[in-house]
């Protein structure tokens, strides 16, 4: 076999699914359009979640605090999923694995302490208060 043949059998199966998902996307936008609602209304234009149409802004403050938890959570779920991959080639690394994996465990126990003497972790009362305790001293 030459390379033409082998490329034309390994791009075949991408082409037969690019086109059934150009079919598939028309016929729902045809169906759509075909089936959809003809109406306009007042309140078609506006927002609405679960139904309900909305009052006032949607622009909602939301506390520091809330954004700090949020991030704190992603770097920690991330962590969580590299402690996963490893221990599923736990045998693979063998010792070096382990040791490289227990001092990553103990730096994030390090930044874990940190944050929960900063009050990063405390959703009420002293948030971040370092500086705050910092101010005070100096008085």
């Amino acid at each position: 076999m030459n390379s033409t043949t082998i490329s034309s059998q390994v791009i075949w199966p991408l082409v037969v699914y690019s086109l059934a998902v150009f079919v598939l996307i028309a016929l729902m936008l045809g169906l759509s359009y075909v089936l959809g609602q003809r109406r306009h209304e007042k309140a078609t234009d506006e927002p609405y979640e679960s139904g309900i149409v909305s009052q006032g802004s949607a622009r909602l403050r939301l506390s520091v605090s809330y954004y700090l938890v949020a991030i704190l959570f992603i770097v920690f779920d991330l962590e969580a999923i590299y402690l996963f991959s490893w221990s599923i080639a736990f045998r693979e690394t063998g010792v070096e694995g382990f040791i490289e994996a227990a001092i990553f465990i103990a730096i994030l126990l390090a930044g874990l302490i940190y944050l929960w003497r900063l009050g990063a972790l405390d959703w009420g009362g002293r948030q971040l208060s370092l500086q705050s305790s910092d101010t005070t001293q100096r008085q």
